[in-house]
């Protein structure tokens, strides 16, 4: 039941996101008046488009010459599920979803874990690139000093989908190097 689509022809290009706003959709417009629609607001900045909103869980919106319709008849009273994944994974530190901030949810969230679980550290560092806002937000709470100890290779996409175990452990050993000088001799 998750999913967020587009769909175009020749005249029209509708937008949907599913009943329970699991996954993120947002629309804006380019300055020569073209709608576009992304799943996260930084694409729409990547292409010089002003943000208009997001669309709504179950919302279906209609571009067409004379404008945007939005069709929310057929929507129920669903409660909104958004994928936790979104913020601590998935999207982009500046992207803004459902008018949260991914970056400063994942600084929340590191803040959260430094006041729920205190550790006896010497440093803090975060695994790229989705650790690193989180990491800080730890930092920041727990005053241990952040640091940068993993360096990510660009080249190496997402292991977690990788098929086996042995896959997975093969290509993070590729994808995250360690930088021996900060870490070496640190709790």
């Amino acid at each position: 039941g998750a999913y967020s689509l587009v769909l175009m022809s020749s005249t029209k290009m509708i937008a949907a996101r599913d009943p329970y706003g699991f996954r993120p959709l947002c629309y804006g417009k380019m300055p020569d008046g073209a709608y576009v629609v992304a799943s996260e607001s930084c694409a729409l900045s990547a292409v010089g488009a002003e943000f208009i909103r997001d669309v709504l869980p179950g919302e279906i919106l209609v571009f067409h010459p004379d404008g945007v319709e939005s069709r929310r008849e057929h929507c129920g009273k669903q409660k909104k599920k958004t994928c936790i994944f979104e913020y601590i994974y998935f999207a982009r530190p500046d992207s803004v979803i459902d008018g949260v901030s991914v970056h400063e949810s994942r600084i929340r969230a590191g803040e959260l874990l430094a006041e729920t679980y205190p550790a006896d550290a010497d440093i803090v560092i975060g695994v790229p690139d989705s650790g690193l806002d989180a990491a800080l937000g730890f930092a920041k709470k727990s005053g241990i000093p952040y640091g940068i100890g993993l360096i990510k290779n660009k080249y190496i996409g997402r292991t977690f989908i990788s098929p086996g175990q042995s896959e997975r452990l093969d290509q993070v050993k590729i994808k995250l190097s360690p930088v021996k000088s900060v870490i070496e001799g640190k709790n």
